[in-house]
């Protein structure tokens, strides 16, 4: 793949990418192995063509109960677990998991499975500590506080740090690291429920949802598919998989990057020439070529967006882990919890790093990251599939919402309910279209972490997915 296409697909993928690397890290190597291995569209993942390790689980739920987390305020009771779950043990290979129940009547409430994206990034340190988990890691990098918006509220919360290699998650075959790709993170994902429920067997019964964000885009739906093939041949435990819903999907390489170049220009971030320069000679379709002319009006896009913080243009830069005084999400969270999950005492009270990680904890694995070995195009295929699989399925975004829209009008779905705007506390929280079999919920004033920057508004998305029933209008 020449440098031209390396290039204009760099824009589209950075912001999507979870974790907060600078955006002009080399990506060149993770997109060169993606040109090269890159199919259309996901292949159908059948339980048949892989083992599905399933093994007893006795006695391990109790081991996996935490009694506090270092730091941990008062006033913050409920159940939480944390541990490993093998899912492949020919190679050694266990992903960890973090579980928070719901505070009221857990019972009552569903189950639902959060994934954060990257690829090769954590749900524990993004989507469980920095987003929509029970607690926020304070500015010390030692206690917590409470998270008035947390998503248990209303749901027992399962947070899975996968792929293997990905935060405590690992595998002692090294390969493994080199060799992961979308195919393998469902397959090790399924495993990974299919255990977890032999050890939670209460929750076999309940009804189940998956959320995530960004590259779970890929993830949630080759899950989705792969989970509803198997209840359907009776393969294994049924799954009583009820919907899915992901924010700020990355969902179509084509869009992805027509919608993020459409998101700077429309925010007055680059000049019509050169927005119109990039309309004009690049085309971003599948095995599509990128010429000289359209490499350098990129460049120059590049310059002009390379100091604004990515997934929140308006957010102040974290800059030797201060940053300006902001009344809302603090760029530095990041800084935070890594630093709080490195703390020994921190780490025995999760379960956490019982066989001496090499390293410390990260957010992200580059390793993960740069080797990543399959991923398809589009997967608006799967998600056509999937919306006539009688499951709910919502999509929501804030940046790039372009990117969401010009995917959505990829399927072609008939409207139900045209765009309306919904409310919360007498505001505007953004925006709801009803198609047919699908529904997109905008979040107005986010950044790219939702539930980080709207905590209220995003817990009032999730509530009303859960209900199925899109957010009411005044």
């Amino acid at each position: 793949m020449n440098v031209a296409l390396v290039f204009s697909i760099q824009l589209g993928l950075f912001i999507l990418v979870q974790c907060a690397r600078n955006q002009f890290d080399p990506f060149s190597k993770f997109l060169k192995v993606q040109h090269l291995k890159q199919t259309y569209d996901s292949p159908d993942l059948m339980t048949e063509d892989f083992v599905v390790h399933k093994s007893s689980q006795d006695g391990l739920k109790a081991a996996d109960k935490i009694s506090r987390l270092p730091g941990q305020p008062r006033g913050s009771e409920f159940n939480q677990y944390s541990g490993y779950v093998t899912v492949d043990p020919n190679h050694g290979r266990a992903l960890f998991y973090y579980f928070a129940e719901a505070t009221n009547n857990s019972p009552t409430k569903p189950l639902v499975l959060w994934l954060n994206g990257g690829p090769g990034c954590s749900s524990i340190g993004g989507g469980a500590m920095m987003e929509l988990g029970p607690f926020r890691v304070n500015k010390d990098g030692e206690t917590l506080s409470i998270n008035k918006y947390s998503w248990i509220k209303v749901a027992n919360m399962l947070f899975l740090e996968s792929p293997a290699g990905v935060g405590f998650s690992y595998s002692n075959t090294s390969s493994d690291s080199k060799t992961t790709g979308d195919t393998q993170t469902a397959k090790d994902s399924y495993t990974f429920l299919i255990n977890w429920l032999e050890r939670f067997p209460e929750y076999k019964t309940r009804d189940f949802y998956i959320a995530g964000e960004s590259y779970a885009g890929h993830y949630i739906p080759q899950l989705a598919q792969l989970i509803l093939q198997s209840n359907q041949n009776n393969n294994h435990t049924v799954i009583n998989l009820k919907g899915i819903t992901i924010g700020n999907a990355y969902i179509d390489d084509e869009t992805q990057s027509t919608g993020s170049h459409d998101f700077w220009w429309y925010r007055s971030m680059v000049s019509d020439e050169i927005h119109d320069g990039i309309v004009k000679n690049c085309d971003f379709s599948w095995k599509a070529d990128v010429s000289k002319t359209c490499q350098a009006y990129i460049d120059e896009e590049n310059k002009m967006v390379r100091d604004i913080f990515a997934y929140d243009i308006y957010a102040p830069l974290c800059i030797n882990g201060t940053s300006a005084e902001t009344a809302g999400f603090d760029p530095c969270s990041q800084e935070y919890i890594e630093s709080y999950l490195n703390i020994p005492q921190v780490q025995n009270s999760l379960h956490a790093n019982l066989t001496g990680l090499p390293g410390p904890w990260q957010d992200c694995n580059d390793t993960v990251y740069y080797n990543w070995t399959d991923q398809p195009f589009t997967l608006l295929p799967t998600i056509k599939q999937l919306m006539g699989s009688g499951i709910r399925f919502w999509i929501y975004s804030s940046v790039p919402v372009t990117t969401t829209k010009h995917a959505l009008k990829k399927l072609n779905a008939t409207i139900k309910t045209p765009w309306y705007p919904w409310y919360l506390n007498a505001e505007v929280g953004g925006y709801v279209v009803v198609y047919e079999n699908l529904t997109f919920v905008t979040v107005r004033g986010a950044g790219h972490f939702i539930p980080s920057y709207q905590p209220d508004r995003a817990l009032t998305l999730f509530s009303s997915f859960l209900d199925g029933k899109p957010p009411v209008s005044m």
